[in-house]
């Protein structure tokens, strides 16, 4: 079983700055790519950004200079440092991992909310 921990989220005022962390555990060969979505109240799930095992990404045009995805591939770790956030940027973010010969992995999720 592969299991995917998300931490890092809480409140911040608007502008402020935090760092989301996903670490992977469990029994795999190889994962593909990392990426972080979020939901909010009433909202589909969406895609903020991802990034493959070789350092390609790709960001939501909402996030777009505002977030960064990095990875570190030997700690089976992703990241989401997240700049200038506004309340729309509240959500419940999720941490997902595509794993080889297994599929796609969700984490529980942490809660940002940014309000004044």
């Amino acid at each position: 079983q592969v299991k995917l921990v998300e931490s890092g989220g809480g409140l911040v005022q608007p502008g402020g700055s935090l760092r989301l962390s996903c670490v992977a555990s469990g029994t795999f060969r190889e994962i593909n790519g990392m990426g972080w979505y979020r939901q909010s109240p009433g909202k589909q799930r969406e895609l903020v950004a991802d990034i493959t095992a070789t350092g390609s990404t790709q960001y939501a045009d909402f996030v777009r200079g505002r977030f960064t995805i990095s990875v570190d591939n030997a700690k089976n770790m992703v990241f989401l440092q997240m700049s200038n956030l506004k309340p729309e940027d509240t959500a419940v973010y999720y941490c997902n991992a595509d794993v080889l010969w297994y599929g796609g992995v969700w984490g529980q999720g942490t809660q940002v909310t940014v309000s004044s």
